[in-house]
């Protein structure tokens, strides 16, 4: 376990600190305690906490942040919390650890920044002040998240009490170390926290809508410098989206891809080092991640010249009135699987009356079958929240296998995907890779778009990208 005391975190090529420097270091600092306003997420968190308590009376429950990871050598990635911690505490700060005690009590304990009589401040290249930025005070972080912090120093000794306990583990490494793995309690609890997020409550939805909108605004910005795209191709488009995200919030949900002509055909093409070519399309999968790390996950597929070619055009429209189909399916007490199975059966369809499957459309839509999944390859849902595929470790019959309900959160995003090196399709077809995807809020009488405000309709596309380009 990280302590303050440590030594400070320095490399091979770091100059010598003789003891005059660090004496002098240690002098001189203003260390007032700063005003922090209460997070809007206290009351929502408090409630979560109260929740999860419930479901494992007399138990202690161990959620952490997790630390830092390296990128290369000495050099680590951007910290980004685990979702679970931040969903029951809205603490975003490394190596935190939320602990709730079998009488229901919760404590976070923290690494707060270090005191000015160690070296660690301006010395340590992770935690030091003058190297990573300043951290929290032990008060700071309470007076932000409404609920008592102590220091990580304490954690050992907390945990080392008789209690049963579960470790959401595969987190922090130090903190699994701490307490001896019992793989039926810990899975139990890793279940419980997805599935406790499967229904979004109103703030949480408000997230979203932050994030949905945000990325809206990314997808405008990458149309407006399309010359520039034309120019320097995926990686223009990349960056430019990449701008907005860090601008309105936190960074992105996940690696954009961004798949000019062929590469569109790569579900999860995120090397976006390709040319954007005038007559093909472009496949954009981007998301804004807000603030409070919810995401959003839009798809467009837009003509790179700003109109469809008529093959184009008629490959788009039946890929929408796939996904059309899909969100029509969704409402409270459907399966999950609903949305899917709608899209499907219209590409089926499509496909059928394309010529390209070897059976009829009905057998082709036989479980047994899926012929026609050649050209369609995924899932056309996944739940969405902090995590762009949220709720991972949810029991199949809470999720896949379940039924939707009013404030669960999910994308539906058909696609058709025609390789270039299919020879069981014309030659006209191949390399053309087309997915329309959309976040939906599953609502008491139906769905409600988070996204709509990107257009669809093949025509209001050309509309625009006409607009935006000038």
């Amino acid at each position: 376990m990280n302590s303050a005391a440590d030594e400070p975190k320095t490399e091979s090529h770091d100059p010598a600190v003789p003891e005059a420097y660090a004496a002098f270091m240690r002098t001189g600092w203003d260390e007032r305690e700063r005003d922090v306003a209460p997070h809007a997420i206290v009351p929502w968190a408090e409630q979560r906490r109260s929740r999860l308590a419930a479901a494992f009376p007399g138990e202690r429950l161990v959620l952490p942040a997790g630390t830092f990871k390296v990128r290369a050598n000495d050099t680590d990635y951007r910290f980004r919390p685990d979702t679970a911690h931040t969903y029951f505490t809205g603490n975003q700060t490394s190596d935190a650890v939320l602990v709730i005690d079998p009488d229901g009590s919760s404590v976070l304990y923290a690494r707060p920044r270090a005191g000015r009589e160690s070296d660690e401040f301006f010395r340590d290249r992770t935690y030091g002040a003058l190297w990573a930025g300043r951290r929290p005070s032990l008060g700071e972080i309470e007076a932000s998240l409404g609920l008592p912090v102590r220091h990580l120093d304490d954690l050992a000794g907390a945990l080392g009490t008789s209690a049963k306990t579960r470790v959401h583990r595969g987190i922090s490494a130090s903190v699994d170390a701490l307490v001896p793995p019992d793989e039926t309690l810990d899975t139990d609890l890793a279940r419980v926290v997805s599935e406790m997020r499967l229904v979004k409550d109103a703030w949480e939805l408000a997230e979203l809508q932050v994030a949905c909108d945000a990325t809206t605004l990314g997808f405008e910005d990458s149309v407006a410098e399309w010359d520039r795209v034309l120019e320097f191709g995926e990686r223009w488009l990349e960056g430019t989206f990449f701008r907005r995200a860090r601008t309105l919030g936190n960074d992105i949900g996940y690696d954009s891809i961004v798949a000019g002509g062929s590469h569109a055909t790569t579900l999860h093409w995120i090397e976006n080092s390709g040319p954007i070519v005038p007559g093909q399309l472009a496949l954009l999968d981007m998301g804004v991640e807000g603030h409070n790390l919810y995401t959003a996950d839009v798809t467009r597929t837009i003509p790179v010249n700003g109109a469809f070619s008529p093959l184009q055009r008629e490959l788009y429209t039946l890929v929408l009135q796939a996904q059309e189909a899909g969100i029509a399916a969704l409402e409270p007490g459907v399966r999950f699987t609903a949305g899917h199975d709608a899209a499907m059966e219209v590409l089926a369809h499509g496909l059928g009356d394309l010529g390209l499957l070897p059976v009829s459309v009905e057998e082709a839509l036989d479980p047994e079958s899926r012929v026609y999944a050649r050209w369609t390859l995924h899932g056309t849902s996944h739940m969405l929240g902090m995590d762009v595929h949220d709720c991972g470790r949810a029991a199949p019959e809470s999720y896949k296998d379940g039924t939707l309900a009013e404030g669960m959160v999910l994308t539906v995003e058909p696609g058709l995907y025609f390789q270039e090196d299919d020879l069981l399709v014309p030659e006209e077809l191949r390399g053309i890779g087309i997915r329309i995807e959309d976040d939906i809020v599953i609502t008491a009488d139906g769905t409600r778009n988070l996204s709509e405000a990107l257009p669809r309709d093949p025509g209001a596309v050309e509309a625009w990208m006409a607009r935006l380009r000038g």
